[in-house]
């Protein structure tokens, strides 16, 4: 596998790059090999099927399949280890074919916009002004432009042919600690939430008031437990589904207003972020990502869950400690 600062020129040379480059091998060097190759060639099948596949469209439950990993987890493996999701991937390489096309060829930016995937000429207008700064018609009377745009992967579009070897994504910053441990059989009284899933709050909120009412909070051993129904990743926000839910003994009643739901015992993958929840987007990448395919574990079938093991009433933002768990075999 190619190293990061090889495709980087500006950073070569530089001691911020021989540093990077020595954590990056430190890193490396401690991932156990038969489960990273595992990861390593999961991802690369898709890679080579998107960069080989550029005019059809993406069915992500047919490449989580291709990958041989859980539609609960792939898309977030994937953009962790890639740096793009799969979605994001594909349409940066049409763009860059456009952009290929525009300086080479007199084809019309009609024909081009719709070839990279866009149903009208100013909905590809918008997006390559967005990712190359210019429209179209100006970006084709230059003499010097360059039709890549940054990418962490070292994937880019050649019309000779791209390119599927990608540079495994490495973010930097503290490395992640995970731990292994067998989590009980658990009974939750939930409360749905559809959208966003960093506006789940709203559903904590409603299901916090039926809680109290019902007295749950009187158990010394309550846990306020978020479960993630969806890969966000491929998904239109407006549509994702999440469950605030709460423990309840086996006796308690089900309080009206919720839905019991079931976490079945087994093995999980548990890293603990310190910290607000608005930066567990990001911790949920490099977890997935990352450290998952360095720790010697396979991901399982089910699905992500979020324990937070403090008192949000009581507890600064920066001292809020969130328990990010994922099955594994």
């Amino acid at each position: 596998m190619r190293a990061p600062w090889i495709c980087n020129p500006r950073l070569r040379n530089t001691a911020i790059q021989i540093k990077r480059r020595a954590e990056v091998v430190r890193r490396l060097s401690r991932m156990k090999p038969d489960t990273r190759t595992f990861y390593l060639q999961s991802v690369q099948r898709v890679v080579t099927h998107l960069v080989t596949h550029l005019d059809e469209s993406a069915d992500l439950d047919a490449l989580a399949s291709l990958a041989c990993l859980s539609p609960y987890h792939f898309h977030r493996i994937f953009r962790g280890m890639v740096g793009e999701t799969p979605l994001e991937l594909l349409r940066r390489l049409r763009l860059e074919r456009g952009a290929h096309t525009l300086l080479h060829t007199d084809e019309p930016v009609t024909h081009i916009a719709f070839r990279a995937g866009y149903e009208t000429h100013e909905a590809f207008t918008r997006a390559f002004r967005a990712a190359f700064g210019e429209a179209p018609s100006v970006f084709r009377r230059r003499t010097n432009a360059r039709a890549l745009l940054s990418a962490r992967s070292g994937l880019h579009y050649h019309h000779a042919g791209t390119s599927s070897h990608f540079i495994t994504s490495d973010t930097g910053g503290h490395t992640m600690h995970i731990d292994i441990e067998t989590l009980p059989a658990l009974r939750l009284a939930t409360v749905a939430h559809v959208g966003p899933y960093n506006q789940i709050g709203a559903a904590f909120e409603r299901l916090g008031g039926i809680a109290g009412r019902a007295g749950l909070f009187a158990n010394p051993d309550a846990m306020m437990i978020a479960t993630y129904d969806q890969d966000p990743d491929g998904i239109p926000v407006e549509e994702l589904r999440s469950r605030a839910g709460i423990t309840l003994p086996e006796q308690a009643a089900l309080p009206d207003g919720t839905t019991e739901q079931r976490i079945a015992a087994g093995r999980y993958a548990r890293y603990t972020h310190i910290g607000g929840f608005e930066q567990l987007g990001d911790v949920w990448t490099r977890f997935m990502g990352e450290a998952l395919p360095a720790s010697g574990h396979l991901v399982a079938d089910g699905p992500a869950i979020e324990i937070y093991r403090s008192d949000m009433r009581t507890t600064p933002k920066d001292e809020l400690r969130t328990d990010l768990l994922v099955p594994v075999q």
